[in-house]
């Protein structure tokens, strides 16, 4: 046993690493859960995340004037049809080619006027580089979330949290809300 043991330290401070089949247990501390965020909704009304426990959530970031808008109705679809399964979040962001130039008023007109959106919009963020907001940094760092470090690539990429709070899948920008594959996560 000793023998083994010695051979196993030599082989790693040669730069040999254990060959194992199963992928690494991802050990994190978050520091802040996705239940500690408040964030103001489009109105300027502050919303606790907290009160999401045991939901889950559709974190989506949007754009008025992107090829991808028209996904609103299929998210107004999705809120409308399994808004008992799940909370449908919009996250406006002029973060991707300057297709969100618009006041958080005239993104609420939009929304509603176009697309009849009754599911819950926040204030405007940035949800890419250094000076993104803290959730889109919880989001996208696997430091803080266990696992994922995609930011946003576009608008209207999508992260699913499951009813514990946790991050469950990213959903590129060319997933449609109603997708098959986001659906057989709901």
């Amino acid at each position: 046993m000793k023998k083994y043991i010695l051979v196993l330290l030599v082989l790693a401070s040669c730069g040999f690493k254990r060959i194992d089949s199963r992928p690494p247990q991802v050990e994190y501390q978050s520091g802040k859960s996705i239940y500690e965020f408040k964030l103001n909704d489009i109105n300027g009304v502050p919303v606790d995340f907290s009160e999401y426990k045991g939901k889950k959530l559709l974190i989506v970031n949007t754009a008025s004037e992107c090829g991808f808008t028209p996904q609103y109705e299929g998210l107004q679809k999705l809120h409308e049809q399994y808004g008992k399964n799940i909370i449908v979040l919009g996250f406006p962001s002029n973060d991707f080619g300057g297709q969100e130039p618009g006041s958080n008023l005239e993104i609420k007109a939009f929304c509603t006027e176009n697309y009849g959106v009754t599911f819950l919009m926040f204030e405007k963020i940035k949800v890419k580089g250094d000076d993104k907001h803290e959730l889109y940094k919880w989001l996208s760092s696997k430091e803080l979330n266990g696992w994922n470090d995609t930011e946003p690539s576009w608008n209207f990429c999508k992260y699913l949290i499951n009813e514990n709070g946790e991050l469950l899948k990213f959903f590129g920008s060319a997933i449609e809300p109603l997708s098959e594959e986001l659906l057989k996560e709901i």
